[in-house]
């Protein structure tokens, strides 16, 4: 039988950024009763930035019932990244917590450095936290949000690629969260879109430098998802009809990208790299 998901309208709600998953109306659906795991990523090590709600929450919950350890980074939401362990550790794996801001180079060593103490190695890196800010006009963007937007999207996934690729065996794999939006760019948000775009492109410049170490670099683009970055960061209205532009009308659930980041991780996934996995409902990428 095919599994009914919620299609908006959505109540309606707001919150403040960054936002949290039990605060949703309705609340995320993660894996948690559904997803079922086959030992695919037996004893990997991943690093999963942005990972205590969301897409990074589903990505932590599948990859534990693959049989992975998980460094789970967030910046500072303690109580989603705490019910997030407490999923990964459930299913008997390691799950590291570290609070900060990845738009600081020396933090995203210190993610690097604290997977290597912790886990003994990286052989996932999953770059997948992001910031987005809504704006109607181009005046409203100030240099401080354009700035914030590009370190937190783009930056931050030099700087933790940079850091982790000297301690990632071959077979190690890099996956980027980039967006619909690096193709259909929404212009309300234009720094998200032009940062989502510059993924796309380092995502396919690093899978062709590291292809001779051995590690494979692709990424996921989803169209609209219900995270918590949704009420946080849209306006009321858009939040109430998020997801209907989609052919199947409604947005996707964290769930649902959980296995193409673990196809992606996996290493009978060998010849794939450069790759854009495109998560959108329905809707035309590329």
């Amino acid at each position: 039988m095919t599994q009914e998901f919620v299609k908006p309208p959505f109540p309606d709600q707001k919150q403040e950024p960054p936002g949290l998953t039990d605060a949703m109306i309705p609340v995320p659906d993660h894996g948690e009763t559904s997803y079922r795991g086959s030992g695919r990523l037996a004893n990997k090590r991943a690093v999963i930035t942005g990972g205590d709600s969301g897409i990074g929450r589903a990505v932590a919950l599948a990859y534990a019932r693959e049989g992975a350890d998980v460094l789970i980074a967030y910046l500072s939401e303690d109580e989603d990244a705490k019910t997030t362990q407490t999923l990964v550790e459930a299913e008997g794996r390691r799950a590291i917590l570290v609070a900060g801001d990845i738009q600081e180079p020396r933090h995203c060593r210190r993610i690097v450095t604290t997977a290597i103490d912790k886990l003994g190695g990286i052989d996932i890196l999953v770059n997948n936290a992001a910031h987005q800010a809504s704006f109607k006009e181009l005046q409203e963007i100030s240099d401080e949000e354009w700035e914030l937007t590009f370190k937190v999207n783009i930056h931050a996934m030099f700087y933790l690629a940079k850091a982790a690729v000297p301690h990632m065996p071959p077979g190690s794999v890099i996956i980027n969260t980039a967006s619909i939006n690096s193709d259909h760019p929404n212009p309300t948000l234009l720094a998200y879109a032009t940062t989502k775009g510059a993924i796309h492109n380092f995502t396919a410049g690093l899978a062709q430098m590291l292809a001779d170490k051995g590690v494979r670099v692709n990424a996921v683009a989803p169209g609209p998802i219900w995270t918590p970055l949704i009420p946080s960061t849209l306006p009321e209205e858009a939040v109430k009809t998020f997801g209907h532009q989609t052919p199947m009308q409604r947005p996707g659930q964290p769930a649902e990208l959980a296995t193409a980041y673990v196809m992606l991780a996996d290493p009978l996934s060998s010849y794939v790299s450069g790759a854009t996995i495109a998560v959108t409902g329905g809707r035309p990428f590329l």
